[in-house]
C-alpha cells in the first residue's frame, strides 16, 4: 500500500505528561494531538497498548486484545461521578520524568476499584460492550482474575484443571470469581470508551494513529492460556520451542524472547481465524498497523525450550503469504508497515513486496562508511518509512556521541557540512528524503541524550520509563517542526 507523503512523531502513551505518574488518555493526550496538528504532522505512532506484566514491556502483554488500565484517565472518572475529587488526593509523589510502574499501579488500581464500586453493571453500553467483545473479553477477565487468585503467578503454575482450561474448572471459577471478572471487564469498557474518543479527536484533526502489532504473544497471556491448540505446546500445554532472534546488531548472543510459537498448521486449517480477529480488532483501534518482526511471517527463529540464549535456534518456515492473502480477502487492503529489520532475506523482501507493504529505513544504521548502504537516503524507494531511530535505538544525540570518529567523518561528508547539528540534520535527512513516510521519536525533536532512551534490547532493567513534560512542548518547537515539514512537502 502506498501511503501519502507525510511526517509524524513516535511517542508512546506512557511518555505523555500527566500528574498521575504515567501518560494516559486524558487532557494531555488531547494537548499532544493539538501539538501534532499545529506542527503540521499527519501521523502519531505509539507502541502496543496492552496490559503489561513483569518488566513492563508493551511487547509482553497479558492479552493481544485488551487495553492497559494504567492508561485510563482518572479525571474522566470524576466527570462521570465514578470518583470524587477527594478520591484523587494522592500521598505518593510521582516522578514527572519517568514512569515508576509499581507506584503507578498501586495508585491506579486503588482508584479503579473505587470507580468500579460506583459503576452500574446494568448500564446498556456496558452490556453491549461485554457482549460484542465476549470472544476475547471473557477469557481475559477470567485470566486476570485467576492471576489474582493464584497470587500473581503465571498460568503454567496454576492448579492443573484450570491451567489446562478444562471446562468444569472454567465454570467453577467464573462463578467463584464473578466480582473480580466484572471488575476487569469494567476496566476494559472504560479504556476502550476513552480510547475511541481520543482516536476520533485525533482523526478529526487530520492525524492518523500508527499502532503496533507484536508478532508474538506473551507466554503469560490469556491468548496462550485460552487457545493452546494454536501454539507449539505439548499435551501439558508446555512450550516445545520459544521465540527469539539470532545474534545481530543489538546482541551477540541473539535475543531469547521466550514467547510461545504458533502452530501454523493448525492456524491454517482454521483459515487463520485468530489472526483474522486480531487484524479486525486493530483496524478498529488504529489507522495504520506496524507489524513488529515482520520477517517472522516468512520464517521464524525457534529456540528449544530451556535454552539460556538464542544461539542454538534454527529457522522454520511460516505461511505468511497464505495468511495475508486470507486476511486481505476478508478485510480488504491493509494499511500495514512491515518492520523488516534484522536478518532479512530475499524471501522476506518478496513477501513484503508482494503485498506492497512499506518497509523501514533507520538512519542510525546508514553511516558505516559505505555509499552502498541501503539505509542511506539516496538508496530509498518512495514506498518505505524512514526513521531517525526507533524505540529500540539510542536517541540520535546519544548515538552520535557514542559513534566512532570515522562514522562522524562519513556523516559530515554525506551531509556536506563541517559542523553538524546532529538531531536536526538527521531529521532534515529523513523529512527531505523520497520516503513516503518520515517518523522520529519525540526525543530526537528535543535533542535528548541516552538518558531519555526508551528501550535497550537485551537489557531487562530501566526500560519503557521515559516521560515528556508539558513545558517541553513549546511554541518554538512547533514552529521548527512546522517549517521543516512545509519545506519537505510533508
Amino acid at each position: 500500500m502506498n501511503f501519502e507523503r507525510s511526517g509524524g512523531i513516535l511517542l508512546h502513551i506512557t511518555s505523555l505528561p500527566s500528574k498521575y505518574g504515567i501518560g494516559n488518555l486524558g487532557n494531555e493526550a488531547y494537548h499532544f494531538v493539538d501539538f501534532l496538528s499545529e506542527a503540521k504532522q499527519k501521523l502519531w505512532q505509539i507502541l502496543p497498548t496492552g496490559p503489561t506484566g513483569y518488566g513492563d514491556s508493551p511487547y509482553q502483554t497479558f492479552s493481544a486484545f485488551a487495553g492497559n488500565p494504567l492508561f485510563i484517565d482518572p479525571d474522566n472518572l470524576v466527570e462521570r461521578k465514578l470518583l470524587s475529587s477527594k478520591d484523587l488526593v494522592n500521598d505518593l509523589q510521582f516522578n514527572n520524568r519517568k514512569v515508576e510502574y509499581e507506584k503507578v499501579r498501586k495508585f491506579k488500581e486503588e482508584k479503579l476499584q473505587i470507580a468500579f464500586s460506583n459503576f452500574d453493571l446494568n448500564k446498556t453500553s456496558f452490556k453491549k460492550f461485554t457482549t460484542q467483545e465476549s470472544w476475547w473479553l471473557d477469557d481475559f477477565a477470567l485470566f486476570m482474575s485467576l492471576k489474582g487468585h493464584f497470587n500473581g503467578n503465571a498460568w503454567n503454575e496454576w492448579d492443573e484443571e484450570i491451567r489446562l482450561h478444562q471446562q468444569e474448572a472454567v465454570v467453577y471459577y467464573c462463578r467463584h470469581l464473578k466480582k473480580q471478572i466484572d471488575y476487569h471487564k469494567f476496566c476494559q469498557f472504560i479504556f476502550f470508551e476513552q480510547w475511541e474518543k481520543l482516536k476520533l479527536y485525533t482523526n478529526e484533526k487530520g492525524i492518523k494513529i500508527i499502532g503496533d502489532i507484536p508478532i508474538f504473544v506473551s507466554a503469560d497471556s490469556s491468548d496462550a492460556w485460552a487457545n493452546p491448540e494454536i501454539f507449539q505446546f505439548d499435551q501439558n500445554n508446555i512450550p516445545t520451542g520459544v521465540a527469539g532472534v539470532p545474534p545481530d546488531y543489538f546482541c551477540e548472543t541473539g535475543q531469547l524472547w521466550g514467547n510461545p510459537l504458533y502452530d501454523w498448521k493448525v492456524l491454517e486449517e482454521q483459515n487463520f481465524a485468530w489472526w483474522m480477529q486480531r487484524f479486525k480488532s486493530m483496524q478498529k483501534q488504529v489507522d495504520i498497523m506496524r507489524i513488529d518482526h515482520f520477517r517472522g511471517f516468512e520464517a521464524y527463529w525457534t529456540v528449544p525450550a530451556g535454552e539460556e540464549t538464542a544461539i542454538n535456534g534454527k529457522w522454520e518456515k511460516a505461511p505468511g503469504e497464505k495468511l495475508f492473502s486470507a486476511v486481505i480477502d476478508e478485510l480488504g487492503e491493509l494499511p500495514i508497515i512491515a518492520e523488516d529489520l534484522g536478518v532479512i532475506t530475499k524471501e522476506v523482501e518478496a513477501l513484503r513486496d508482494k503485498f506492497d507493504f512499506p518497509g523501514m529505513k533507520i538512519l542510525q544504521f546508514a553511516f558505516d562508511s559505505s555509499m552502498e548502504n541501503s539505509y542511506l537516503p539516496h538508496k530509498y524507494k518512495t514506498n518505505c518509512v524512514v526513521y531517525t531511530g526507533t524505540h529500540d535505538n539510542e536517541t540520535t544525540l546519544g548515538w552520535f556521541k557514542n559513534s566512532p570518529l570515522e562514522r562522524k567523518e562519513f556523516l559530515k561528508t554525506y551531509l556536506q557540512k563541517e559542523e553538524i547539528d546532529i538531531c536536526w540534520d538527521m531529521l532534515e535527512l529523513a523529512w527531505k528524503s523520497i520516503a513516503n513516510i518520515a517518523i522520529a521519536p519525540m526525543q530526537d525533536f528535543l535533542c535528548l541524550d541516552n538518558s531519555a532512551r526508551m528501550n535497550t534490547p537485551g537489557n531487562p532493567d530501566g526500560n519503557w520509563q521515559w516521560r515528556i513534560e508539558q513545558k517541553q512542548l513549546t511554541s518554538d518547537l512547533v514552529q521548527k517542526i512546522k517549517i521543516l515539514t512545509m519545506q519537505s512537502a510533508r
